[in-house]
């Protein structure tokens, strides 16, 4: 077994909530299902542009039950209603849970499966069948912690909820696995904000897995911005299931982390039912980002727009998948999907893999992915209007990756607040 494997073995054995809601026969069968199989290599296809080998030779400890230390300073810019973890920890102290409207409901896993009734956590007993599932398989087995967000039927929230997770240093090198679910109800509106951020150079591991569900004519804002530290692994799995006339606004900034995974999942069910999903991958100095789009059209008239902008500097690898499946049956669906790159050095690696799979007649679909350089054409008409060269990149590819906010509408607080946030980014590369 590998050092990775037993590292989680042991860990399962000390998990003080695996028999939690009557959990404890699916958390055994998970973790079993991990260690017969083991790890996935390079030849498995869904694991093909990021290889686990140097991650299987590290073992991790489990995070104790304290909260780390660190400066305030870090929450400032992040207002309540919010909900904080500190490796993979609820820290109460800095959170706020104040300010939700009736209808709303926002607590951590912990308590859930402590206190609630053991249906409350019945999303934590979804059993990842396939072996390339490794990360979910673990976090099946492991998580003991998370977000628990409920809107109920027609409540409404235009104030975004923002779900704030912090890697701290440490002794060792410690790993925590998070599950989380985000339920909106028929008729329900609400914005969220995941932000992944590090208070110091930490080398741990963040597994976490994310289930959203959203009801008839239900509205869900969602950004997610990681921004971890250079030495940190993140693997992420966000899985969402649409019914009829739902609808799902979403942006991912992959700015930070040495080695950050993120698969995004999203069944359209009902018909009617549509995602738009940006997002940018920033990769610089030796940093890995991989990216998986799994997009499935069932119902009819169902709707997806996928604009996606990645950018490698450095000795930096970028991956994405985009995947698009539009089932029999799923007539009058429209799917549209963008991936354009940037190669910003020669050490620079930048791997786009879109895929289409159209199994229904009466449908719109479009995909297209692109390697390369600045416009050098782009670039001379710029340096002729009297701008200088590092100027003249900077504007360019700022005007790039902004194409991705339109995710949101003009005017939105989510799109300015992501617009800042990218814009630091981009600074911190050296191309603003």
């Amino acid at each position: 077994m590998s050092a990775l494997l037993d590292s989680f073995a042991t860990a399962f054995d000390s998990l003080a909530a695996r028999d939690a809601a009557g959990l404890g026969a699916s958390r055994r069968a998970a973790l079993d299902a991990v260690l017969r199989d083991g790890i996935p290599h390079a030849r498995v296809e869904a694991w093909k542009y990021t290889p686990l080998r140097s991650l299987e030779r590290r073992a991790f400890v489990v995070a104790p039950a304290g909260i780390p230390t660190f400066d305030d300073a870090l929450l400032a810019a992040i207002p309540g209603p919010r909900m904080v973890f500190v490796n993979g920890r609820f820290d109460a102290a800095h959170s706020d849970l104040s300010g939700l409207p009736a209808g709303v409901t926002l607590q951590p896993l912990s308590r859930v499966l402590i206190e609630g009734e053991p249906r409350e956590a019945n999303f934590l007993a979804r059993r990842f069948d396939r072996a390339d599932e490794i990360f979910a398989r673990l976090n099946a087995a492991l998580a003991d912690d998370g977000v628990v967000l409920r809107a109920h039927a027609n409540a409404r929230m235009d104030t975004p909820i923002h779900l704030v997770f912090i890697g701290a240093p440490a002794q060792a090198d410690e790993a925590w696995h998070l599950r989380h679910l985000i339920e909106l109800r028929d008729g329900a509106s609400l914005a969220v904000v995941e932000h992944h951020i590090a208070t110091d150079a930490h080398q741990h591991l963040a597994n976490s897995l994310m289930h959203v569900h959203l009801g008839t004519n239900a509205v869900l804002r969602h950004a997610r911005v990681q921004d971890e530290g250079a030495g940190a692994t993140l693997m992420a799995r966000s899985d969402a299931v649409l019914a009829k006339d739902a609808a799902y606004h979403r942006l991912d900034l992959e700015l930070g982390a040495g080695l950050s995974r993120h698969e995004l999942n999203a069944a359209l069910h009902g018909n009617g039912a549509r995602l738009h999903a940006n997002g940018v991958l920033l990769a610089s100095g030796k940093r890995h980002l991989d990216t998986r789009l799994g997009i499935d059209h069932v119902g009819r008239d169902t709707a997806c727009d996928l604009t996606w902008r990645g950018m490698a500097a450095g000795r930096s690898k970028a991956a994405f998948h985009g995947g698009i499946l539009i089932r029999e049956g799923a007539d009058g669906t429209a799917a549209n999907l963008s991936n354009k790159n940037l190669l910003l050095s020669e050490g620079a690696e930048i791997d786009s893999q879109p895929v289409l799979e159209i199994h229904a007649d009466e449908v719109q679909a479009a995909h297209g992915a692109t390697v390369g350089q600045l416009d050098t054409t782009a670039l001379f008409y710029l340096r002729s209007r009297g701008l200088p060269a590092e100027q003249a990149r900077s504007l360019l590819t700022a005007a790039f990756c902004r194409e991705t906010l339109a995710v949101f509408a003009p005017g939105d607080a989510l799109r300015a607040a992501q617009e800042a946030r990218l814009d630091t980014a981009l600074a911190r590369l050296g191309t603003v």
